[in-house]
């Protein structure tokens, strides 16, 4: 596990909070649609101060973290891609009014943070008492990478289990009132359908948890790098969604450049797990000393090539695919 000064991660943490503080008093005080310049702005603010953090870890740890912190970062940002298709059809059936959707991403995202930083705890916690939790991981990921190739991980026409509850348990309208969560109607308090959009999102953003967490302790065992690393990623996610909006949906192989990206680094953990460690279901325990152990920066150039690929594979179908559209 990589040790990073203290004083670091303080300043880092305070710096972030202040970072996502002022986001969410600026998104609060000026609610508006935001147009593709500021979201590509914006977006290239949040990829730059990604980009400085990474310089500022390399001088203060080293090559290595730093390096760590741009696979982990890269991971995290190209499977939150799935996140975005998602948020795209949650808001569209809600029916969200596209004047508080930044609003409503932003409380989102701060929610998801702070249930990916129990996540993120709770499998540090689980690696260091368990180390064969790697196998399962990695296991897991590889499932996931099949799944995501056979379409079979889109479960995104259905309500989650706790929204459906909530639907049958409780009083809702069926119009918004800005950022209220409750009104009064007809002399009786009901709860607004922004109540279950933000449930929805949290819920879904913790089940894509299930697949970025292991795959980002794939590169690294430091809680701090993996939360740092998330945050970044989720940071620019509100920008990208108004950036990207339906574009989303023609970028057909981000798919295929995601489940690699989730089936090379379930490979990597299953060969960490198993480099110069000992397999108790054989022979008593015997040690394996072949397994090779992939170099962060092996993971960080699979990574940005499989997102690359696939985004310039995409956007040669699609432009390929306009004119037929035309003619048509």
């Amino acid at each position: 596990m990589t040790d990073l000064p203290v004083v670091f991660e303080i300043g880092s943490i305070v710096a972030l909070v202040v970072i996502l503080l002022a986001d969410l008093l600026l998104v609060a005080r000026r609610p508006h649609v935001p147009t593709i310049r500021e979201s590509a702005l914006w977006v290239g603010l949040y990829v730059g101060l990604a980009l400085v953090f990474a310089l500022a870890m390399f001088f203060f740890a080293g090559a290595e973290p730093a390096g760590q912190f741009l696979a982990g970062w890269l991971t995290e940002y190209s499977l939150s891609i799935d996140n975005l298709f998602v948020f795209v059809i949650l808001m569209a059936r809600f029916a969200v009014p596209k004047k508080i959707q930044q609003e409503v991403l932003m409380l989102g995202i701060i929610i998801a943070l702070v249930l990916r930083g129990v996540f993120i705890l709770l499998g540090a916690q689980l690696i260091e008492d368990f180390s064969w939790i790697f196998y399962i991981f990695g296991a897991w990921l590889v499932w996931t990478a099949i799944q995501q190739l056979r379409g079979e991980d889109e479960d995104d026409q259905k309500d989650s289990f706790i929204v459906r509850v909530l639907r049958r348990r409780v009083r809702i309208t069926d119009t918004y009132d800005g950022m209220k969560f409750r009104v009064t109607e007809n002399g009786a308090r009901h709860f607004t359908p922004l109540l279950v959009v933000l449930i929805a999102i949290g819920t879904t953003d913790l089940l894509f948890a299930l697949d970025s967490i292991p795959a980002i302790f794939g590169i690294t065992q430091s809680p701090f790098i993996v939360f740092t690393a998330n945050v970044f990623a989720l940071m620019g996610l509100r920008q990208l969604y108004f950036l990207l909006g339906g574009l989303l949906e023609r970028l057909v192989f981000l798919k295929y450049g995601i489940a690699f990206i989730l089936a090379f680094i379930g490979v990597k953990l299953v060969l960490h797990a198993l480099h110069g460690n000992e397999l108790p279901f054989l022979n008593g325990g015997e040690h394996i000393e072949w397994a090779p152990e992939i170099p962060t920066w092996v993971s960080l150039v699979v990574i940005v090539a499989a997102m690359g690929v696939s985004t310039l594979a995409s956007v040669v179908h699609l432009r390929r695919d306009t004119p037929a559209r035309a003619a048509d």
